[in-house]
């Protein structure tokens, strides 16, 4: 062989770019393919425009429906307004403060009626036993009362104001107060505001995590309520409120349906400036299923322009004496949140101007920052608390408590949290609640309180009582509550005989409560403080497709470490522990360690979600560079003949893709030509960018190496233009595929894999 034959033969193929240029004919097809692409350009610039001009005509009709709602609805007030001018010309027309006073001196006469009965009474037993004083003093009562009924209720009330106020106020509870709404409209700021505290501080991510209370004493309602105008004439019978503070989030749903199941009457907060939010109208959904009034504390009015602030006035002088644009800007808001009530199936308006509170929901305007408005909010729960609620809140002996939070106090060992809405609890009482591993008994060792004005959850002084009487926030301290379950009632066994009876009911409860939880083959494991926060915390997993296969209220021990190990088997990736709120005992981490049981553990549920979606998603991507080689996607190529730029060794050429998607390391082969291997796409180029995956329809440039080991194909002879080019897959490759790249593949993707598998016969 002489030497230039040799050299013929050894010369290496030159690379694309230092060929010579394309021809005339692949000038013209480019020439083609730009016109192509320009006409396309200009056609999807065209569909730009008309779409942008629909959607210019949509807004303006939806501007147009709302322009005529809003004159529908003026006409409405206008003929609101008419009736009740011809009402007030006809003399029967009464203001909703009229009707209230109306309805207030109703229920006083009412009760002073039934107190002369009672002196009337005594005055019989005071003659059996001869009190002449006594018998005199009463007949004179009696006398009064017969001689003028109206003029009774005066003096009583004016000699015997005191007795009569203490009388009424044994009659009623404190009512229980909800506090409503989404997160960051300010509910715990309007809490703080009132007990000028700062409570959210001490909250995990400034976002209330389970359900706090307050108690708020009479004498504080009436320090708040005296810029309110017509104080002096009010009278109040309920001893108090006791005010509980939900979380806003949408993870808390079932914590705050717990606590709107407690309550007697709700706020619900409501950012003026935002309007209503998912979480407000989930909340609004949740008291309308309960039946549960409400009053809307809207919230943040010291955000709106120019907004001058005096906290010491009642919220409807505030309001006139603010500039015109400032109370444009109030009138134009306020009205978008009542037709966003409106939306919702309700009336609502101003407080000052509702014309039928049994049928409107009232909206106060409030400032959780600067205090205006909070007199009125009160003023206005005291008033529907001591007329439409007067029944509900008569006090009643039955005992009526839930569990809230289990916590260990330095001192006190571990303590309950409770809502007591009705009856008594006392020292010493024998008490049944739930527990992790079954029903706990035990005897109520302590009844502690915070002062007047603080929350139950944050640490502060405890005032201890032998005995409490409902409605009041009151934490207990007892043996053997460790394992107690918050979230369940407390039920009090009088007698002996009936703890067992008691253990049952508490056992069905829980298993009530636990049943409608669906768990998974595969899944996490989970673990909560309270039963609201497990089921809170399932609801998010559930909402973000994680799924769960075991579950457990309290601490993380070494069973729930053994248990998530189960995984390990099945899915590695399930083998964790998410531990909301709980603590992690120190043999159960060490085990965790030794079996590669990863636990995580945080005290707001985002942080958890993010932990675990973190560690996933690193998991993963570990996963797919250890199996990017063996998943081979599913391809069909067509090859055009007119840009083979290279045909052998490497074969660099242009190709259309019919379907599927190629990508970088996937083997080629040609199944009419016995499917011959023609080796791996090593690159990839569109409109000469390097590109690492090209999907159906586009046209693209691929070098293909032969396999190490074979003998390089060539275009022309192996195969030529007529052959389909497809991806070489096995069932290896099918099932990494399904494993770690199921999300890069589509629906048409994974139909031609089915093709594909028909055509290697592979089982």
């Amino acid at each position: 062989m002489s030497t230039n034959d040799a050299k013929k033969k050894k010369k290496p193929v030159a690379p694309v770019k230092d060929k010579k240029g394309p021809g005339k004919k692949a000038i013209a097809a480019l020439k083609e393919v730009l016109q192509q692409q320009k006409e396309e350009e200009e056609k999807l610039r065209r569909e730009e425009e008309e779409e942008e001009k629909r959607l210019e005509e949509l807004e303006r009709q939806k501007e147009e429906k709302i322009k005529l709602e809003q004159e529908k609805k003026e006409k409405k007030k206008q003929k609101e307004k008419e009736k009740k001018e011809r009402l007030k010309a006809e003399g029967k027309f009464l203001t909703p403060k009229q009707k209230a006073d109306r309805a207030r001196a109703q229920l006083l006469l009412e009760t002073f009626k039934a107190q002369s009965e009672a002196l009337r009474n005594q005055s019989t037993v005071d003659k059996v036993d001869e009190n002449d004083e006594s018998e005199k003093s009463d007949d004179e009562a009696v006398q009064n009362s017969d001689d003028n009924k109206n003029d009774e209720v005066v003096k009583v009330q004016t000699q015997n104001g005191d007795a009569s106020k203490e009388e009424e106020e044994s009659d009623l509870r404190a009512a229980v107060v909800c506090v409503l709404g989404h997160v960051d409209t300010g509910k715990t700021k309007i809490l703080d505001k009132l007990r000028r505290t700062n409570v959210q501080d001490g909250e995990a991510g400034g976002i209330t995590q389970q359900i706090g209370a307050t108690n708020v004493p009479l004498h504080a309602i009436k320090e708040q309520t005296k810029v309110v105008n017509g104080y002096a004439t009010k009278k109040f019978l309920v001893p108090g409120l006791l005010i509980i503070d939900t979380p806003g989030h949408e993870s808390f749903s079932n914590l705050r349906n717990r606590g709107s199941s407690l309550c007697d009457i709700a706020i619900l907060v409501v950012d003026i400036m935002h309007g209503l939010e998912p979480q407000t109208i989930e909340s609004i959904n949740i008291l309308k299923s309960k039946k549960t009034p409400f009053i809307v504390a809207l919230n943040k009015i010291d955000r709106l322009y120019d907004w001058q602030t005096n906290p010491r006035k009642d919220v409807r002088d505030i309001l006139s004496s603010q500039h015109s644009n400032t109370q444009n800007e109030f009138k134009t808001r306020s009205q978008n949140v009542i037709l966003q009530f409106a939306e919702q199936g309700l009336n609502a308006a101003l407080f000052y101007e509702n014309p039928d509170p049994k049928s409107y929901v009232s909206l106060v305007p409030t400032s959780a920052i600067t205090g205006e408005g909070m007199g009125n909010l009160l003023d206005l729960i005291v008033e529907n608390c001591q007329t439409h609620l007067y029944k509900r809140l008569v006090f009643n002996t039955e005992l009526q408590a839930t569990v809230l939070e289990v916590k260990a106090i330095t001192g006190l060992g571990t303590t309950i949290d409770t809502i007591l809405v009705n009856g008594y609890l006392k020292e010493g009482d024998t008490i049944v609640v739930a527990g992790t591993d079954g029903p706990v008994v035990t005897q109520i060792r302590s009844l502690l309180m915070p002062q007047p004005l603080k929350e139950l959850r944050v640490k502060n002084a405890y005032i201890e009582y032998k005995e409490i009487k409902a409605a009041q926030g009151v934490k207990i301290a007892a043996k053997d509550l460790e394992k107690a379950i918050a979230g369940l009632n407390i039920y009090v066994a009088n007698k002996t005989e009936e703890i067992e009876r008691l253990k049952e009911v508490v056992a069905k409860e829980l298993k009530s409560a636990l049943s409608t939880i669906k768990l998974q083959d595969r899944g996490v494991y989970v673990q909560a403080s309270t039963l609201g926060s497990l089921e809170a915390l399932l609801d998010f997993l559930r909402s973000s497709k994680i799924p769960y296969s075991n579950i457990r209220i309290g601490p993380v021990v070494k069973k729930d470490v053994m248990k998530a190990s189960i995984m390990l088997e099945h899915s590695p990736l399930y083998a964790t522990i998410l531990a909301f709120d709980v603590k992690v005992e120190r043999d159960a981490q060490e085990l965790a360690d030794t079996l590669n049981v990863k636990i995580f553990q945080a005290d707001i549920i985002y942080h958890l979600f993010d932990k675990f979606t973190a560690y996933q998603d690193d998991l993963k991507k570990k996963n797919r560079d250890q199996f990017k080689s063996i998943a081979v996607f599913p391809c069909k190529l067509k090859v055009l003949p007119q840009f083979v730029f290279n045909s052998r060794d490497p074969i660099v050429m242009g190709v259309m893709v019919e379907s599927g998607i190629v990508k970088e390391g996937t083997p080629i082969c040609v199944p009419s030509k016995e499917f011959v291997d023609l080796g791996i796409v090593t690159s990839i180029e569109n409109n000469h960018k390097a590109v690492e995956t090209a999907r159906k329809g586009q046209e693209i440039c691929i070098k293909i190496e032969p396999i190490p080991g074979d003998a390089p194909k060539m275009f022309g002879r192996h195969f030529d233009e007529k052959d389909l080019l497809v991806s070489k897959i096995s069932r290896q490759s099918i099932d990494a595929c399904k494993d770690h790249f199921r999300d890069d593949l589509l629906k048409t993707d994974w139909q031609l894999m089915v093709e594909l598998k028909k055509m290697f016969e592979i089982l």
